[in-house]
């Protein structure tokens, strides 16, 4: 995927993320964040577009705080939420390729960084905006779930803060069986930080598998794990210490 698809990703999901949160009402349990409304899930993402376009749109080289969401509820906190996810689509797609600014993952560019990142964070709290409204939620495209599978494993879980940690080394392999042989990860556990590597080579102590979209909303706690094989304690492991 590259900033361009991404950043029409997040468009279509922000939109979605409205439509269910209008339809459900500020005042409605989200089942996926427990403890949280839909008012608490708007003020959320909203505040998060907003700090995320000021990145790519002010220049700015290190992290900033989060700004607060105003106090506002019902039909006028949704206006804000899409008037806030407008400006971040406005903002990616106007931005210059080469525009310089802080980023807090790997990627090619801050722009392509920002722009993926949203994607995800956004989608995710889709799915959470839809989950209030109970019944189906849209479905995740393959190639978006895969990618954000990646950026899960290989970007926020290589970090030192990552929590995903064994006394001893142990082996955890990712696996989506609905998209091609690419869609592989072995995960080395320790003592330090998670090593995420694309490919499945060697033996894996544990497997977690499925289709692409319940892969991705199960890694993200939001769905239980589709498939486990192995050490089902690594399983257990990834549920209670994988919180961003």
């Amino acid at each position: 995927m590259d900033t361009g698809r991404f950043v029409e990703t997040l468009d279509r999901e922000g939109r979605l993320l409205a439509a269910a949160a209008e339809r459900a009402g500020t005042d409605a349990k989200v089942p996926t964040c427990p403890g949280w409304q839909v008012r608490d899930l708007l003020r959320h993402t909203g505040a998060v577009h907003l700090w995320a376009a000021s990145y790519v749109l002010e220049g700015h080289t290190e992290r900033r705080p989060f700004g607060d969401a105003p106090d506002l509820d019902g039909a006028a906190l949704v206006t804000w939420y899409r008037d806030a996810h407008r400006r971040l689509v406005d903002t990616l797609t106007d931005a210059a390729p080469d525009v310089s600014c802080w980023a807090f993952l790997p990627a090619p560019s801050p722009l392509e960084f920002w722009a993926r990142r949203q994607c995800h964070e956004t989608t995710v709290h889709r799915f959470d905006a839809e989950s209030a409204l109970g019944g189906t939620p849209s479905p995740v495209e393959k190639a978006v779930a895969a990618d954000g599978i990646d950026e899960l494993l290989r970007g926020f879980h290589a970090r030192s803060r990552s929590r995903v940690r064994t006394d001893e080394p142990r082996v955890l392999r990712v696996r989506v069986t609905d998209t091609d042989a690419d869609g592989v990860w072995t995960v080395r556990l320790s003592p330090e930080p998670p090593v995420t590597v694309r490919g499945g080579d060697g033996e894996a102590d544990c497997e977690l598998s499925g289709a692409a979209e319940e892969l991705y909303l199960a890694l993200w706690n939001r769905l239980p794990l589709p498939s486990v094989t192995g050490d089902r304690a690594l399983a257990a492991l990834w549920r209670e210490r994988s919180a961003i």
